[in-house]
């Protein structure tokens, strides 16, 4: 019987997924007018390469920001 149980949870939870899904595509015209005319427009997702080069331009700063302290203090060291 507790096997009945849960397929029927199992099922409830995906029809109550494709619900939300279906609810959330049929509202999307809506909401994105809606947004458009208060002036909220939502900004768009990165793509997958644009996230990339993100995080590698921020990896290349921090890089470059320790190797400029890096150096500070070899000079500082050298002078002492």
């Amino acid at each position: 019987m507790n096997r009945h149980f849960e397929d029927a949870r199992y099922y409830l939870q995906r029809a109550a997924e494709a619900t939300a899904h279906g609810i959330r595509t049929e509202l999307e015209p809506a909401e994105r007018n809606v947004r458009r005319l208060t002036g909220m427009e939502r900004e768009p997702e990165p793509s997958a390469p644009e996230r990339v080069r993100e995080r590698a331009t921020d990896a290349e700063r921090r890089a470059r920001r320790t190797a400029r302290k890096a150096r500070r203090r070899i000079r500082r060291s050298r002078s002492s």
